[in-house]
């Protein structure tokens, strides 16, 4: 499924039109709370389009942590080519499955994630006590159009031999799971196909 060509297609359409707009939507909330000097932590960020945006905007250092290597080689490119090689660290790493293996940050992303990982509580625990101010996520919609869309999709990977399978995971189940490590939800927003929320510590 993200293979390295699906990499390349990604970093592509970032050279070209820069983030899609619910990643700019989540860049603008972190923008609003303060992103000057912060350590972010993106979960699953692809070619790591959200960390080079709010390095621009002033964070100190990202990390991102994927669980495909495939990203790597392009993250690196558009790192290189914004000059941003050395505050953009990369690893190969799952936050739910060790948690103790990752440093906490001020801002913790995860843009897409959510809805590719089955052990949602798992994984927004493992998020809410590695996020000191503020963690957004982006999750697809628990409406009908929502859940048939995931169906097909999933129907398609099993048809294809694929082991790639998402998740419309519960909304309010997820925001309680965050809610319940002291977090509170300062922003919602996103649109027919994703919804943002942001959350910052009490």
């Amino acid at each position: 499924m993200f293979s390295p060509g699906f990499a390349r297609h990604a970093a592509r359409r970032y050279r070209s039109r820069g983030l899609d707009k619910t990643a700019a939507r989540m860049v603008a909330f972190l923008e609003s709370r303060g992103i000057e000097g912060a350590t972010v932590l993106e979960v699953g960020g692809g070619v790591g389009e959200i960390q080079l945006e709010l390095l621009k905007r002033g964070a100190a250092s990202t990390t991102g942590l994927e669980l495909s290597p495939s990203y790597e080689a392009e993250a690196m490119r558009l790192a290189a080519e914004a000059g941003l090689t050395g505050r953009m660290t990369r690893r190969l790493h799952d936050i739910a499955a060790d948690p103790a293996g990752v440093a906490a940050a001020d801002v913790v992303v995860l843009h897409r994630v959510v809805c590719c990982y089955p052990d949602y509580e798992r994984l927004l625990a493992a998020v809410a006590d590695h996020a000191g101010r503020l963690v957004v996520f982006s999750h697809p919609p628990r409406h009908v159009g929502g859940r048939v869309f995931v169906g097909l999709t999933n129907l398609m990977m099993r048809l294809r031999g694929r082991e790639y399978r998402a998740f419309v995971h519960p909304p309010e189940a997820m925001l309680a799971v965050l809610r319940s490590r002291g977090l509170r939800q300062t922003f919602a927003g996103g649109g027919l196909t994703w919804r943002i929320a942001g959350l910052e510590r009490s």
